[in-house]
Parts: C-alpha cells; structure tokens; sequence
C-alpha cells in the first residue's frame, strides 16, 4: 500500500480576515478528498491586514466602507457575498451567540500572532490549527474582542493551555519578534494579501480558491517532487 505523499503548507493569514477563514475551509475538502494521496503539515503564519488598529476596534462596516472606499450599503453587499463564500466552503461568518448581539468588530491582532507563535513552537502544528480555529470561531461566530488580553487568555485556556504560559507568551519580547520575523517574511515573499499559502517551500498558491483549484495545485506539487 502506497505511503501519502507528506508535504508542508505555511499558511499565510489574519484572524480577521474572512477570506482566510474561507480557503481554510476550501483547503480542508480539497484535502479530504486527498486523503491517502497527501498527507499535509499546516503551519500558519502572521499577518496584519491592520497593524494600526487602535485598542478600541473599528465596527466592521464602517471599516470595509472606509478602508476600501465603498459606501455602506457596498460594504454590506461585500459581506453578504463573503458569506455566502463561507456557506460553500463549509464554514461560517454569522453570528452564532447569545442574543443580544454584540456589534461586529475588527481588532488589532497582534497579542493573537503572538499566541499562534508561541504554540506551534512549544506544542506543534496540530495544537497551533486548533487554536486558529478556536480564534477564527471567536471573532466571526461569537463576536468575542479578541484584541484584549483576557479574552486571548480565555481562549488559550479553553484549548487546554496554561493560563500562566500563554500569558507570558504575550509578554515576551522573543515571541513578539519571531512574530515580526513571520510579517517580514511575508514581504520578502511578495505577499501582500492573504490568505497565502506555500507549499513545500517554494510553490506559492495566492487567495482563497476553490477546492478544486488545491486539489490540482497540491497533486501538481507532489508529482514535482517526487519526480
């Protein structure tokens, strides 16, 4: 019986990014319907689509409509649309808390990069993909501030983390700058927007694509290698 071919994907993305959260979820089919042919490593690495959020968050709409130069009513259609991207992919940007809703947000992300780092050095991929998710989850699902320390805290802790480690993670200045050797990365590598995913190394696939686009780029890739 034929071994799966193994191979690397860095990953490239923001916890605020809904795209991110709807390749994560394009990648994920295209790597079922793999399963027995490759067998992938994710590795995730940081990237701030705003880097100068303040504190105090910026509400979504107004951001999307600000940023990008559309009216509110465009930014909405946006949103709309990138929903139903998510639905198709097998994941989801509604809100899923307690009522009433809290308003949608976008933070500064760097305390959770931060996180991210710390646990894929100190526990591996698998538990660092578990906390992407669980962050992903509390900022589009539940609408939790992911930009303040508690709740970041909170979140490593219901993954099954110290509290006392992870906070002495967001404390230390070695954590915070392999975070900022993983957002100079990306510029090196010419990536400007997320999410970014290299393969192997050297094969870069851009954006949130289709299922069957990963599918093709991955077994392109894992033929390559093994010739």
């Amino acid at each position: 019986m034929t071994r799966p071919q193994k191979l690397a994907i860095d990953i490239w993305s923001d916890v605020m990014c809904p795209w991110c959260l709807v390749g994560w979820g394009n990648l994920s089919q295209a790597l079922e319907r793999l399963e027995g042919e490759i067998a992938a490593e994710i590795r995730w690495h940081a990237f701030e689509l705003n880097p100068d959020m303040p504190a105090g968050g910026e509400e979504r709409t107004a951001h999307i409509a600000r940023k990008y130069g559309r009216t509110v009513a465009q930014s909405r259609e946006v949103q709309d649309r990138m929903r139903e991207a998510a639905e198709m992919a097998g994941v989801s940007l509604d809100y899923t808390g307690e009522e009433p809703a809290p308003p949608a947000m976008m933070w500064n992300t760097f305390a959770a990069h931060k996180l991210l780092t710390w646990v894929g050095e100190e526990f591996g991929t698998e538990r660092q993909t578990a906390l992407k998710l669980a962050l992903f989850e509390a900022h589009f699902n539940h609408r939790r501030p992911i930009g303040e320390r508690d709740v970041l805290l909170d979140i490593a802790e219901q993954q099954g983390l110290d509290r006392a480690a992870a906070m002495a993670a967001l404390d230390s200045a070695d954590i915070a700058q392999k975070t900022r050797s993983e957002e100079r990365a990306a510029f090196d590598l010419n990536i400007t927007g997320v999410p970014a995913m290299i393969v192997a190394d050297r094969f870069m696939i851009p954006g949130a694509q289709s299922p069957d686009v990963y599918v093709d780029a991955l077994r392109r890739v894992a033929a390559k290698l093994a010739a």
